[in-house]
């Protein structure tokens, strides 16, 4: 196995990979700075065999943000989306393509309520964007078109602040039905409110790290084991238990594969990957 040094000096909170842009997306720096490093760049810094990508500055920035907490890319049509997460508002970025080629401000949500800490964006019935943002007390909505913020579900049940883990928007729900996931549970309501099935997801332990994937089902890392739920029910569907505890972080999925990674202290970390099957966890 071969390692190629591609960033070097640089603490990395988030990425994605965008192959239709060409570009890698991160959280990364003391500063939590948004930045695209351009694949091209990235490859030819193994492959060395393009001098004149060589020669051009290998990123760019996103605006001038900082303090980014947590971003989302959110495909609609041909229309790419990027809503990030700041330390007292929320973002919304729309990609541009040739000639600019890059993701321009199209909202600014400032002056929350709440700080948020998780976001996303969904597009209800094809025609209402809104923001969903989780925070320190519960989820929250905000009105694209008229920049209103709203409560959408806050856990009272639970004594002092939460941990949001994850906002799911449901597949064949036309973007008005969200799966919310904090502490060791999962609720599914409306993006109004309103509680839409009386079933709760309910994990076995409280994970670190909770994920979407593409087959329809919920990830969630705990520290002695990772099981898998169905999203639509939040029945247990697969469970793999750990060697030793550890904390586990969820970093991306990439074809039939979730990737994965220790949380140690010190900054050091191991990433590891698990093959899924069908209904089933086959190996990591």
């Amino acid at each position: 196995m071969v390692f190629y040094s591609l960033i070097s000096r640089r603490r990395f909170q988030q990425m994605d990979v965008l192959e239709g842009l060409n570009v890698l997306i991160t959280i990364s720096g003391k500063k939590n700075k948004l930045r695209l490093y351009y694949l091209s760049w990235l490859r030819n810094k193994i492959l060395h065999n393009d001098p004149e990508v060589e020669k051009r500055q290998g990123w760019t920035s996103v605006g001038d943000l900082e303090g980014c907490v947590h971003y989302k890319v959110v495909r609609y049509e041909k229309i790419k989306f990027l809503v990030i997460a700041l330390k007292n508002a929320v973002e919304v970025y729309a990609w541009a393509p040739k000639p600019y080629h890059k993701f321009m401000a199209f909202k600014s949500f400032r002056s929350l309520p709440q700080k948020p800490l998780s976001v996303d964006l969904t597009v209800e019935e094809g025609q209402r964007l809104k923001v969903i943002y989780g925070s320190l007390s519960g989820f929250h909505a905000i009105d694209v078109d008229s920049g209103t913020p709203y409560d959408l579900y806050l856990p009272t049940h639970i004594q002092g602040s939460i941990h949001p883990h994850a906002i799911i928007i449901l597949p064949n729900s036309a973007g008005t039905e969200v799966l919310v996931c904090y502490e060791d549970e999962g609720v599914y309501i409306d993006t109004y409110g309103r509680i839409t099935k009386d079933t709760v997801l309910q994990w076995g332990e409280m994970p670190a790290s909770v994920a979407y994937l593409q087959s329809n089902q919920v990830m969630g890392w705990g520290e002695k084991a990772i099981e898998l739920r169905s999203a639509n029910t939040g029945n247990l569907e697969g469970v793999f238990m750990h060697k030793k505890a550890q904390k586990l972080k969820f970093l991306c999925e990439r074809n039939d594969k979730v990737f994965f990674a220790s949380v140690q202290s010190g900054g050091s970390s191991q990433i590891y990957f698990m093959t899924l099957g069908q209904n089933s966890l086959f190996s990591w």
